[in-house]
């Protein structure tokens, strides 16, 4: 009786039962019902055993209007407080997690999703996937000639462009200091390069003004293509050796991974640290 009682009230009280505070009041309220029935019951069937055993001190049929008006009242009130305090307690408890695991699956500055929540989507995924990883451009020569606060502004810039054209159910992460992955389900090569190039125009056409500064930035970009049973790390190679490629071939380019047959590992990179500043605009 007890491990039915227990197993039941344990299934009354998972999270998944209070999703607000207003279905905790009315489970509050189911469940008070059925205990003040289940007590008047109880008092009314203890009446009678007492009678059954000439132990009742008083006449059963006052007693029994008592325990009429009395318990069901009684019963109810104490459950529904009981209960609605155990019921708030567990969502509160709840809503508590749920945070704490977005705010663990969520880049802070970006408000992307992180490298953490990015493999987790990867893993989940099946079928065809298209893999886009973006480096900002130049992006520390932002850093070193207008500050650590620029660079973050174009960080949170950048990371809102990538929002706005893929919207905001679209896999999208912050996996590097200056590099951003996207994940595309269902998709082929064609229309993984039209998504990248759209987002190499979007970034290019951004007008940003950092203290006082207009500031003009780009995005490189290597894709990969395949279905998601290959694994990320694979997905992860082709699009990392194209992004290499796209930054070695001057950069603000969108290269595929179909494209490196042949590439050299030891291809030069021209230093991120060199800014042109012309006619007040920095070219980063």
């Amino acid at each position: 009786m007890f491990d039915l009682v227990h197993v039941w009230v344990i299934r009354q009280l998972t999270l998944g039962e209070f999703s607000s505070r207003q279905a905790v009041l009315w489970k509050a309220v189911a469940m008070a019902a059925k205990i003040a029935v289940f007590a008047y019951g109880l008092n009314v069937l203890s009446h009678f055993i007492l009678v059954g055993l000439g132990l009742l001190p008083y006449p059963l049929g006052p007693a029994l209007v008592v325990a009429t008006m009395l318990t069901p009242p009684v019963s109810f009130i104490v459950a529904v407080i009981a209960y609605s305090i155990v019921g708030l307690a567990i969502y509160d408890l709840g809503v508590s997690r749920q945070r704490f695991e977005t705010l663990s699956r969520t880049d802070m500055l970006s408000g992307l999703m992180n490298r953490r929540a990015f493999l987790d989507t990867f893993e989940a995924a099946r079928g065809p996937v298209a893999l886009i990883l973006l480096d900002i451009d130049r992006f520390k020569s932002v850093n070193d000639t207008l500050g650590h606060k620029a660079g973050d502004d174009v960080i949170v810039q950048t990371a809102n462009c990538l929002t706005n054209v893929l919207g905001p159910d679209e896999a999208i992460a912050r996996i590097g200091g200056e590099e951003f992955a996207v994940l595309l389900t269902g998709q082929g090569t064609e229309q993984a390069m039209e998504i990248a190039e759209a987002i190499r125009a979007s970034v290019e056409g951004m007008r940003l003004e950092i203290s006082g500064r207009p500031v003009s930035i780009s995005v490189s970009a290597g894709v990969s293509d395949g279905v998601a049973e290959l694994g990320f790390s694979e997905l992860f190679s082709g699009a990392d050796r194209a992004l290499y490629l796209a930054k070695a071939s001057g950069r603000n380019r969108i290269v595929h991974a179909k494209e490196l047959p042949g590439m050299p590992l030891s291809a030069s990179i021209p230093d991120d640290g060199q800014v042109g500043i012309e006619r007040g605009r920095l070219s980063a």
